[in-house]
């Protein structure tokens, strides 16, 4: 436990702190950042990890790692405000903090540069280095000096698996940048992949484990080699960073608009795209959350509303159709009037069948009028605000299949920057469904709205205007 909490400042707290960024996607950070909590929480420190960006796949991976929930930072989706909340909390109960970029570190508005400058997060870049030596050097000392506004802690070389290439990289670098470590590539240590990037942590936890015992001899056989230990820069990867100082904030207030009313998640292997979050905010506003299973249960729960999150309903899409039992009781509690969110993987299974990645056709809930089909690696991704006639609330998209519907939009997303119209938002009774991903705590008020069934009438002249421009794309 970080024991350097207590501070006549009561609105600030100390901690280690560290941000994993790269100059591209495939760089190897989940792994390492992986890697790095594990160790260290195996020293019994307290490790919390914080993913930049409205990913739901890394955080299984470094939740499991480091023993502890992660939560996605990311300015313009979830507002700097809250962000800045909650990494000050996070430093009152932590050891360390690590935070892992998104894409490269340059890329998106807000960037994973701008959300280390914005709280002072000292910068570990880590690179693949395959192909390249004295590149890297000449890459990494140009990445740590294309601004002025944050601070540069090092070189993580991955994929380095000599001791020539680890000398070359190390005199490019010369005294202009720490080399932090030189890991070898180890298939015994990267994580698994599927079409949307990792596969959930919990399909293959056993697995894991097993990478990260391995992982902590691979991370200081990494600093050896990159001879991190040289008096010039002690920075390692397996000692502590200095501490940064955290600031409270004061965030809006919960309102309890959920009180008394009890929402029913889907959340099994298909549907596990639940930011915890989401889930926190409903239980501040009242709500009793209760989890059901679309693949094995064969009962509802009783419930007021009802949450169809994301995930991957098309590798379960015939296990989802053999359910009859479940569908036919969501179908009912549908045609009851009642409220249901569902997103992305949950729209797909209110569709009326679902075309896999085998091109094989399988029944789904039928209560949208359209069909879902896989498209390989073509898809869809990006921040966007959903439009609604209860409000606008940030999200994203992120998908690689399409829904061909016979019914209009009731509404669609707002793309971050570009102006055509982002995902068609769909509503039927009190059902609202899209390909988006929510981010509750950007507009509670709405989702209350949502969670209670209290809609609105949609703005026909602004919808005709958003249609307009979609049949021009």
């Amino acid at each position: 436990m970080n024991t350097n909490k207590m501070n006549t400042n009561m609105n600030k707290a100390s901690c280690p702190a560290l941000f994993l960024a790269a100059p591209a996607s495939g760089q190897g950070k989940t792994t390492i950042t992986a890697a790095i909590a594990r160790y260290f929480t195996m020293q019994g420190k307290v490790v919390r990890v914080f993913k930049t960006g409205p990913d739901y796949l890394d955080p299984q991976i470094l939740a499991q790692a480091s023993n502890a929930h992660v939560e996605q930072l990311d300015m313009w989706m979830a507002g700097e405000n809250y962000c800045q909340q909650k990494l000050y909390e996070a430093a009152l109960e932590a050891d360390l903090i690590l935070v892992e970029g998104a894409m490269g570190l340059f890329d998106g508005e807000p960037s994973s540069a701008d959300l280390a400058a914005r709280f002072n997060l000292p910068i570990a870049i880590v690179m693949d280095v395959k192909g390249m030596a004295q590149t890297a050097g000449a890459i990494a000392i140009g990445l740590a000096n294309y601004r002025d506004d944050y601070e540069c802690y090092g070189l993580i070389a991955n994929n380095c698996s000599t001791d020539r290439h680890a000398q070359l990289i190390r005199e490019a670098l010369a005294d202009k940048l720490p080399l932090l470590a030189c890991l070898k590539k180890d298939e015994t240590i990267t994580l698994p992949e599927r079409h949307l990037g990792l596969v959930q942590a919990s399909e293959v936890f056993d697995e894991l484990e097993e990478k990260f015992t391995l992982a902590g001899e691979w991370l200081k056989e990494g600093v050896i080699r990159a001879n991190a230990s040289s008096p010039l820069f002690p920075n390692t990867i397996l000692t502590l960073p200095a501490p940064v100082d955290f600031y409270a904030t004061e965030l809006p207030s919960v309102k309890p608009l959920l009180k008394g009313k009890t929402i029913a998640i889907a959340r099994d292997r298909a549907f596990s795209f639940i930011y915890q979050a989401n889930t926190r905010l409903l239980e501040e506003m009242g709500a009793r959350l209760v989890y059901f299973s679309p693949l094995t249960d064969t009962q509802l729960p009783e419930t007021d509303a009802l949450w169809l999150p994301g995930g991957y309903p098309e590798l379960y899409a015939q296990q989802l159709a053999q359910n009859q039992t479940i569908q036919q009781q969501i179908q009912q509690f549908y045609q009851s009037d009642k409220p249901v969110l569902a997103e992305c993987g949950g729209f797909l299974y209110c569709l009326n069948e679902l075309i896999d990645l085998d091109n094989k056709h399988h029944q789904m809930l039928g209560l949208l009028a359209g069909n879902g089909s896989m498209s390989g690696k073509r898809g869809c991704q990006g921040m966007q605000k959903a439009i609604l006639p209860e409000g606008e609330i940030h999200g994203h998209a992120h998908h690689r299949s399409r829904a061909i519907m016979d019914m209009d939009a009731m509404g669609y997303g707002q793309r971050q920057r570009h102006p055509a119209p982002g995902e068609p938002i769909y509503r039927d009774k009190k059902l609202t469904a899209s390909y988006l991903h929510l981010f509750f705590p950007s507009n509670p008020a709405l989702i209350a709205n949502l969670f209670t069934g209290q809609l609105q009438a949609v703005d026909k002249e602004k919808l005709n205007a958003w249609q307009q421009i979609a049949g021009n794309q």
